[in-house]
């Protein structure tokens, strides 16, 4: 990022919005509405069921600076609209995850906070800040898996001209979702990924599926070549984001939780969202990386009370919970397919869902030019 006195020599700055689906220069808020030519024609649209609609195409070079959204704030949509990203004319993408993960919380359940990468408002309205590179194309896409339109706004802030390194890292992320977990079984954040790149970090959901504490399971980086033990080792999963004896609300810029909530069964933890950023302290690899956590546990009762730390140690007990991850990473283009994405009925199983979806306008309720 340049300095904020600077004006670097050839760039200029651009915004996509539906009001200038192009970013061309001089044509933002072209579109009429009743009060006359340029007077908010366009703020939003909604997306059909089962479309795809490209929210960017964009000739570079160029850097995607911010995005922001709004939309229904309920667990359906939030799972239900997918983010893609392809860099370069990739036929694959590059980012591909559900579009509340991708804007920093699980379970399709946000909270107000801001972190170094997102900020999520109260009611449905998110930002991501991580520069997005790209040398010759970029392209924006958001799928509707769900069975009603949904309500739409966006606006993809960016600039035209950067001066980028030949290898430049391009954006990363990914969705993954194991419920439950296998048993023994470390959860994968980043199945492993050839050439060199940077590990930014994820956005981790965890339901626990049992009344006794679930976080003590370590985060393991596996490094240019690590095969049977890693070169990164944590020492917990409350410990990784940051956060100590057990998880408790509190967004940092750079680790914490989002969310931490208690289940209507008596003594049960109920859903998590938390994160870690290694914006100040960088994991790079030049070869390989892969990148999981345990699933390791604590039962405790009132006959087996360790008096110990060593006992404490004894009642540590493998377990299976319900993890998802949203995780982000740089690496040059092209690069791999990212893993299987997880099917509409995977990300939204056991969440807590809208009924018949309520309440949420239909497409009828719009013109015609509102609609994709």
């Amino acid at each position: 990022m340049s300095e904020l006195f600077e004006v670097p020599s050839g760039v200029t700055s651009r915004s996509i919005t539906f009001e200038n689906p192009t970013g061309a220069p001089g044509q933002g808020g072209s579109a009429s509405s009743p009060l006359g030519a340029g007077r908010k024609g366009s703020p939003a649209r909604m997306i059909p069921p089962g479309a795809t609609v490209d929210i960017a195409d964009i000739a570079g070079p160029g850097v995607i600076r911010h995005i922001w959204v709004a939309t229904y704030n309920v667990a359906d949509v939030l799972r239900g609209l997918t983010v893609r990203a392809y860099w370069e004319g990739q036929t694959h993408p590059s980012i591909e995850a559900p579009l509340g993960d991708f804007f920093g919380f699980a379970h399709g359940q946000s909270t107000a906070y801001a972190s170094a990468i997102h900020s999520v408002g109260e009611k449905g309205a998110f930002n991501i800040w991580l520069p997005m590179p790209f040398h010759r194309h970029a392209r924006i896409s958001i799928t509707n898996e769900l069975e009603i339109p949904a309500l739409f706004f966006y606006q993809i802030d960016y600039t035209l001209g950067d001066s980028l390194k030949p290898d430049v890292g391009r954006l990363h992320a990914l969705f993954r979702r194991e419920n439950p977990t296998t048993l023994g079984r470390d959860f994968e954040l980043l199945p492993t990924r050839r050439g060199k790149g940077r590990f930014l970090g994820a956005v981790i959901g965890v339901r626990p599926h049992e009344p006794s504490w679930w976080g003590e399971g370590e985060a393991k980086f596996y490094l240019d070549g690590d095969v049977k033990l890693p070169t990164i080792v944590g020492t917990g999963a409350e410990d990784y984001v940051g956060l100590g004896w057990c998880v408790q609300r509190t967004p940092y810029p750079y680790h914490g939780a989002s969310l931490v909530s208690k289940s209507p069964e008596a003594n049960m933890a109920g859903p998590v969202s938390m994160y870690r950023w290694h914006m100040m302290d960088p994991i790079y690899w030049h070869e390989s990386i892969r990148v999981v956590i345990q699933q390791i546990g604590v039962v405790i009762t009132p006959q087996t009370a360790p008096r110990s730390f060593e006992g404490y140690l004894d009642c540590l007990r493998e377990r299976q919970d319900d993890w998802s991850c949203c995780t982000f990473w740089y690496e040059s283009a092209p690069s791999e397919p990212l893993p299987p994405y997880p099917d509409m009925a995977v990300r939204l199983a056991d969440l807590e869902l809208e009924k018949h979806l309520r309440g949420l306008p239909l497409q009828s309720e719009f013109t015609t030019q509102d609609t994709l």
